[in-house]
């Protein structure tokens, strides 16, 4: 996925979208002041930089500024603020920002934003795993080619699943469906990527209530980040 760095003095907002963007499958670099920035960028040169407009000593306009004069621009920026004004704004774009976040940040807005700076991102390639996980279709018939179906699971699910099939029927109803629901999450965390966002859009499950699901399964969410 794509090399994201995020800009920003609040320890909280940086733990924050660490989560939520390694959850996507991205790699997360946090800088808390515009030295580190430099730094990161330098040696890092992202795909994306999520810049908060104020900081202490150097703030996020600055830094822009500096970046856009220096030809330093050559990644898409989105700026964050929580008290910035429309002028605030309008300066950042003009100076090079491509967007702008305002906090605190909505979720579905953060994950929207992120998607579309990637798309002109000059140097970001989305990779090509997204699409051939997704089951193709035979022509004008509407329904998976039976080569897709015939496919054995990913190793992991595909053995853990062979494994309980054969017990499901000797379980109580809540243990066999508890069963089944964790080989069905964890094939879907294969197959997805690890990415939250995909999983939820797929199985119809509000993030929050998903989170919670695959806590109660044990499911752990944490070794799928950064993987794609």
């Amino acid at each position: 996925m794509a090399c994201i760095l995020v800009v920003d003095d609040e320890m909280g907002i940086r733990e924050l979208l660490n989560e939520i963007l390694s959850d996507e499958g991205h790699t997360v670099y946090a800088a808390e002041n515009a030295m580190q920035a430099r730094t990161i960028r330098e040696q890092m040169r992202p795909d994306l930089v999520l810049l908060d407009i104020w900081m202490p000593d150097v703030d996020g306009i600055t830094l822009l500024k500096e970046w856009s004069k220096a030809g330093q621009l050559t990644m898409p920026v989105v700026m964050m603020s929580g008290h910035a004004t429309i002028d605030t704004a309008v300066e950042a774009t003009r100076i090079g920002a491509l967007n702008f976040l305002e906090k605190p940040i909505a979720l579905q807005k953060l994950l929207k934003t992120v998607n579309k700076a990637l798309e002109s991102s000059p140097k970001y390639v989305e990779p090509p795993e997204d699409k051939a996980s997704q089951p193709s279709l035979s022509a004008g018939s509407g329904s998976p080619k039976a080569s897709t179906l015939e496919q054995p699971l990913a190793s992991s699910a595909g053995e853990y699943i062979s494994g309980i099939a054969k017990t499901y029927f000797d379980l109580p109803l809540r243990e066999a469906r508890d069963l089944f629901e964790k080989a069905y999450f964890e094939h879907q965390m294969i197959i997805m990527g690890g990415s939250m966002t995909r999983i939820s859009e797929y199985t119809g499950l509000e993030r929050t209530h998903l989170y919670r699901k695959l806590k109660a399964l044990g499911i752990d969410t944490s070794r799928n980040k950064g993987e794609q």
